[in-house]
């Protein structure tokens, strides 16, 4: 090792300038090198966002329609445990939703569970003035999933715990 007196000045002070002349790189051929990798990182990052909207990544039409919905009154949201059945754990709000059907209106009902794995799942339940039962399902939180929304629809639903939708 060098103490401070011994270590000498070329290797003290290197400035950029100097840099250029031990490496024989010019000033100007490292600007560009940096400009060229600037601009590649800029492509790369487009790429992956117009390849991420190709995949439909970036938007879901499932999901932009239940935002875009007419808002039904709420019968209230459930959240069951892990084996927890819905027909137990929410009486009052499947209640809510059977008062809607036999009345003919509205109503909305959210049930969150989770998943083996312990990923929740979010299921929006819409019943429609015409007696059809709408079930959107948020799949973007379970990781073992294709993190995505799905819908189903029935119509004239006589158990609306059990609900099994084409989709």
């Amino acid at each position: 090792m060098y103490a401070d007196d011994d270590v000498p000045d070329q290797l003290r002070r290197v400035r950029p300038a100097d840099l250029a002349r031990t490496t024989g790189e010019s000033r100007a051929r490292r600007r560009c090198v940096a400009a060229v990798s600037v601009r590649a990182r800029l492509v790369a990052v487009a790429a992956t966002s117009l390849l991420a909207g190709g995949c439909g990544m970036l938007d879901d039409p499932v999901k932009d329609r239940w935002e875009s919905r007419t808002e039904f009154s709420s019968c209230g949201e459930a959240s069951l445990a892990q084996g927890e059945e819905m027909q137990k754990q929410a009486v009052r709000e499947i209640a809510c939703l059977r008062r809607a059907l036999k009345s003919g209106e509205s109503a909305e009902l959210k049930v969150t569970y989770p998943t083996v794995e312990g990923d929740p799942i979010r299921e929006y339940y819409r019943l429609t003035p015409q007696a059809r039962l709408e079930v959107y399902t948020d799949s973007t939180d379970d990781r073992y999933s294709d993190q995505k929304w799905s819908f189903a629809e029935c119509y004239t639903p006589e158990w609306l715990a059990e609900i099994s939708c084409e989709q």
